[in-house]
């Protein structure tokens, strides 16, 4: 048996080549590689990185698919499906609109993939393959080790990937995570991560854990034990955690060279409406900013605009505060109701969703704000991050970030990527603004159902879901 995994790009425009710079190892193919049993042949293709060889032999083909990556899925399925070649679909976007994807696929997987994937590829083996395969319940995931031998021969980010954990017990409003695990984190034994990161070569690791934080307890009985690794590493994180001394110095001590934290925004009324009013607890962003600066933890910090009490100064007061906190990193993005979540429902119910499904709507555009804001327009909202963006990142304050020495440049290693990282960030300011979701070069309607004639065209799709 032949098994091809496919790690889709968000899309293409007509005649070039996807953004390749930043490109990291994607986990999900390559833990879907452990679980496959050892005789099938397990081939991989990044579609962010290469062209998907689609006459290549295939039984089986397998996808990932996020909301972003959904009408390239869609394409890449209806490429093999033209061949005769069943398609499984899982991933965040099939597991929080299940009906979309089977549109598109032969089979889908609702949750993760662990108690599933066994009996997905037995039942395609005796040609009993179903529609839905739906996990029972979170599983264990001590076994949960990516099988890398996939990755060969292709140029990623010199950076370990690691999952310690999934999920997060938070319940923001927009937040997919809290969709799909149903706000419950399970985590990975002490034992088996420290196996395998004794396993990887790479300086720098980056725990993907949608929360690192999120059972405090077990991720300090985690880091207590990497200590004597002496290991770098990165993750995310909530700010609660920057009010726990004892956890900022096992995490210090253990490497970390910097924390993703979602401020998300500076009104105390937003961040209440998404559910995120735990940000301002213990005297809020000032004291959690001043004990990470006492650690000397970089940050990379997040915001979004477009919340419902978003006016034309919030940019102005977001741009103060980054600059005044000299962050290591920020990014400027728009809120983004993803299917699923709280926040499309309440988009949906109050009629302010631009598209029904953005993610599909042959007009939409990577950037593009999907819904109306109560107080600006899409327009505003847009071009108000890409200005952020632009004035963050210039070259004066990108130098007089750099002089903040104690948090910027807590270690060599930080200093010397510095400047590289926010060099990188200034020259893709708008790289992607305006980009296609999908392949603008993709010929046809997108295939319906294999073997027969039903499709659905892709100018239409929206129309009719």
């Amino acid at each position: 048996m032949r098994l091809t995994l496919v790690h889709p790009c968000i899309g293409r425009k007509r005649g070039q080549p996807y953004i390749k710079s930043w490109q990291m190892e994607p986990l999900a193919p390559a833990l879907i590689a452990a679980l496959t049993p050892g005789d099938v042949e397990v081939r991989f293709h990044d579609d962010r990185m290469e062209e998907v060889p689609f006459d290549e032999p295939s039984d089986l083909v397998a996808i990932s698919v996020e909301t972003y990556t959904a009408r390239r899925s869609y394409e890449i399925a209806t490429e093999y499906r033209r061949r005769g070649v069943p398609v499984v679909m899982g991933g965040f976007h099939p597991t929080l609109v299940p009906g979309e994807a089977a549109v598109f696929a032969d089979a889908v997987v609702v949750g993760e993939a662990e108690a599933v994937w066994p009996e997905l590829i037995d039942d395609f083996r005796s040609g009993s393959l179903k529609e839905l395969y739906r996990s029972p319940a979170r599983p264990v995931l001590s076994d949960s080790r990516p099988d890398r031998r996939i990755f060969r021969d292709k140029r990623y980010l010199p950076i370990g990937l690691v999952e310690a954990g999934r999920g997060c017990h938070f319940r923001c409003e927009f937040c997919a995570v809290q969709s799909f695990f149903g706000s419950t984190q399970n985590r990975r034994d002490v034992d088996s991560l420290l196996s395998e990161i004794r396993s990887l070569p790479q300086r720098l690791l980056f725990f993907v854990d949608d929360n690192i934080t999120s059972n405090m307890d077990e991720a300090k009985e985690f880091f207590r034990a990497l200590i004597p690794l002496g290991r770098k590493w990165v993750s995310q994180a909530s700010i609660n955690a920057a009010h726990d001394e004892e956890f900022l110095d096992l995490i210090k001590r253990s490497g970390c060279q910097g924390l993703l934290i979602g401020f998300e925004s500076l009104d105390p009324e937003t961040l209440r409406r998404m559910h995120k009013g735990f940000n301002t607890m213990a005297g809020g962003y000032e004291r959690a900013l001043s004990n990470l600066r006492r650690f000397r933890i970089p940050l990379y910090a997040t915001f979004l605009f477009g919340n419902d009490e978003d006016t034309h100064s919030t940019f102005r007061d977001v741009l103060e505060f980054c600059e005044e906190s000299r962050f290591f990193i920020v990014a400027f993005n728009h809120v983004t109701p993803f299917p699923g979540t709280p926040l499309y429902k309440r988009l949906q119910d109050e009629g302010r969703l631009r598209f029904e499904r953005w993610w599909l709507h042959p007009a939409y555009r990577y950037g593009d704000v999907p819904f109306h804001p109560r107080h600006l327009t899409c327009e505003e909202v847009r071009d108000g991050c890409l200005k952020l963006r632009g004035s963050f990142y210039r070259w004066g304050g990108i130098a007089r970030r750099s002089l903040d020495l104690r948090v910027n440049a807590p270690t060599p290693f930080m200093w010397g990527n510095f400047f590289l990282i926010n060099m990188m960030i200034r020259s893709e300011v708008r790289a992607r603004a305006g980009y296609p979701l999908g392949d603008e070069s993709f010929v046809g309607p997108l295939a319906a159902r294999a073997g027969d004639q039903a499709s659905i065209s892709s100018s239409v799709l929206e129309q009719s879901a």
